[in-house]
């Protein structure tokens, strides 16, 4: 009966927490885990230091970027390819904003592209929700492919703790699944945008739009770009020192004779990611003229902290709880993990929908899935599951798609399930589990 009440603690946490957003989701777990110890008894878990480390140097690199301006290079580059391929942008807006997370390691460059996205749209006479919807969810989809991104990273630092047959899942691998199973969604995601929707000729709500002079200049109003945005050369010294940093994490990833012996072993992953996202902030700091007490005002750091809020709050409350029923839940759990491992995509699906968060989700699932036996092969197969916000029309990106679509064409339904991003998220998220499943099993992993 005990542990009855404490998920339901968990979830009351969870859910509170998410409705009052910021960094509330990581402090009412605070709440949870004053309520376990002093009040169920219950021996304090262990907070993910080394993945709130790892948070904490990807955020500062990708914040001295932003800072830096080095991010409008990739912004720019993104809207150019955009620009001259107007007729294609319902598939390659989605690609561009998922493009732009991996790099970036955050969904939130999306803002900067969807009123240029629009622009684009409108001004080709193409429906604005194909390309801003599948645009919005690309982007979230984008962090599960994203060397860089608290989620991936979460993933990697988790999984080094379980072993499979003496092998650890490293972070190579994680993104070989990852990578082309998120392509391969988001891919999806354009096609099926391509034909949704009435054709704006066809849509008697946006004609009769434009019958008012007022909306007609409105919808069609003044472009938003940044090609006419003179470039410096040390913002392009900042984008080559971030991109190059990835690079350098990657090469390394892939080759572990590269990396020091600490031990008689190869220095880890985690450790690896954190002393180069340190180097490439202090490299961009040194070779441009940032200001460094511009870096803790960009939007990346901001959600960049909340995100570590969320995740030491989230994972330190949940620790607590399923470490101390450790043994029930394996008993309990084994058989349905082992026989039906879908069942943990279902769960962590859930859990991100509840969270809005896809490191907090990964934080809160990954050790409880391995601790009660689902195979690691399984929760990398599934990792895209950790998506499930789009499900309501509720996450920061998702309503700024709605407020730069000017046309009207993305929204919210009458029901408010039935909106603009809605089937988009169902095609991307459920596409990219099957493939990572598939690429799973061709991997050995599964």
């Amino acid at each position: 009966m005990d542990i009855v009440l404490q998920i339901a603690v968990i979830l009351i946490c969870l859910f509170y927490g998410a409705r009052k957003g910021g960094v509330a989701l990581g402090l009412l777990g605070g709440i949870g885990i004053v309520i376990m110890t002093f009040g169920f008894k219950l021996p304090p878990g262990k907070p993910p230091v080394d993945v709130m480390l790892t948070i904490i140097a990807v955020v500062a690199a990708s914040a001295t970027l932003q800072a830096s301006g080095g991010l409008e290079v990739l912004l720019k580059g993104a809207e150019k390819i955009l620009r001259n391929n107007p007729k294609y942008v319902s598939i390659l807006a989605p690609f561009t904003t998922c493009l732009l997370t991996i790099l970036c390691g955050t969904g939130h460059v999306v803002y900067t592209m969807l009123p240029i996205i629009y622009d684009i749209a409108i001004k080709n006479d193409i429906r604005p929700e194909r390309p801003m919807a599948a645009s919005s969810v690309a982007s979230q989809m984008g962090i599960l492919a994203s060397p860089v991104s608290v989620a991936v990273v979460s993933l990697v630092a988790f999984l080094a703790k379980a072993p499979v047959n003496g092998h650890v899942i490293d972070f190579i691998q994680v993104l070989s699944i990852t990578i082309p199973s998120t392509l391969a969604g988001v891919l999806l995601i354009g096609i099926f945008s391509w034909f949704r929707g009435k054709d704006l000729a066809d849509d008697a709500v946006f004609q009769k739009r434009l019958t008012d002079p007022a909306q007609h200049q409105i919808i069609y109003g003044e472009s938003t770009t940044l090609m006419g945005k003179k470039l410096s050369t040390s913002q392009w010294t900042a984008m080559w020192i971030f991109v190059g940093s990835i690079v350098v994490v990657a090469i390394l990833g892939a080759f572990t004779s590269l990396r020091p012996l600490i031990s008689g072993k190869p220095l880890s992953m985690v450790l690896t990611i954190q002393m180069f996202m340190l180097l490439a902030g202090a490299l961009m700091i040194v070779f441009t003229r940032t200001d460094p007490s511009s870096i803790g005002k960009t939007e990346v750091f901001r959600a960049g902290m909340v995100a570590v809020v969320a995740v030491f709050g989230i994972a330190w409350m949940a620790d607590t709880v399923f470490e101390a029923h450790l043994p029930e839940l394996k008993a309990a759990l084994t058989d349905l993990v082992k026989t039906q491992p879908w069942t943990y995509a279902i769960a962590l699906l859930l859990v991100s929908k509840l969270v809005n968060s896809q490191a907090a989700a990964i934080s809160a699932m990954v050790p409880v899935g391995l601790a009660i036996g689902v195979p690691p092969g399984y929760i990398v197969a599934f990792a895209a599951a950790s998506y499930g916000y789009y499900i309501l029309p509720t996450y920061p990106s998702d309503l700024a798609a709605i407020q730069f679509d000017r046309s009207g064409t993305t929204h919210i339904g009458k029901y408010v399930i039935n909106h603009s991003f809605i089937l988009p998220g169902l095609i991307g998220v459920s596409t990219s589990c099957l493939v990572g499943y598939l690429l799973a099993i061709a991997n050995g992993l599964v």
